[in-house]
């Protein structure tokens, strides 16, 4: 469970949300309310209290120029977790990474660079996943563009957007 003044650097996939409301509808427990369909390129990333303006230019000198797209095509199950790979986002999250050795993604316990995907449900029953899986799966490919990439931290009451860092061009 994160703690408060967690932060994580999300590609927001609203094209997703779709997977996570009929995962819900499976088993709500398995689906965050009130967090939108994102990946993760760095979670966590710096403490709140540390996201300032050189930590904001340090992230925006490393992502790529311009939109991102992104295909979903497949399904990961295993246990209580669905999940779909964002492959499209696999260089901009080694670009962010590399940005930040010290913060290494979810604390070293997929590696340094794991795959990006979308969490569809996580601690389902697994009766309940396996037919999320199936479900999700028939609602695939999807097509995500990403133009901008949040910066958002845990607060009290939940998370909230600290910075939106568009990928346009970099001022010359």
């Amino acid at each position: 469970m994160a703690e408060t003044g967690t932060t994580a650097v999300l590609a927001l996939l609203p094209e997703a949300q779709p997977l996570l409301e009929l995962a819900a509808g499976v088993d709500a427990r398995a689906v965050r309310p009130g967090v939108p369909a994102h990946a993760a390129l760095l979670y966590p990333w710096l403490a709140a209290d540390r996201v300032d303006e050189p930590a904001l230019r340090r992230l925006r000198a490393a992502l790529p120029q311009g939109r991102i797209e992104a295909e979903l095509t497949a399904v990961e199950h295993e246990g209580g977790f669905v999940g779909v790979p964002v492959p499209g986002l696999s260089a901009a999250a080694t670009a962010v990474r590399a940005a930040f050795p010290e913060e290494v993604p979810y604390g070293g316990r997929f590696g340094t660079d794991p795959p990006v995907h979308v969490t569809v449900a996580l601690g389902a029953a697994p009766e309940a996943a396996a037919g999320i899986a199936r479900r999700t799966a028939a609602r695939l490919p999807l097509t995500a563009w990403i133009s901008a990439l949040h910066v958002v931290a845990l607060g009290p009451t939940g998370w909230r957007a600290l910075a939106e860092l568009p990928l346009g061009r970099r001022p010359a």
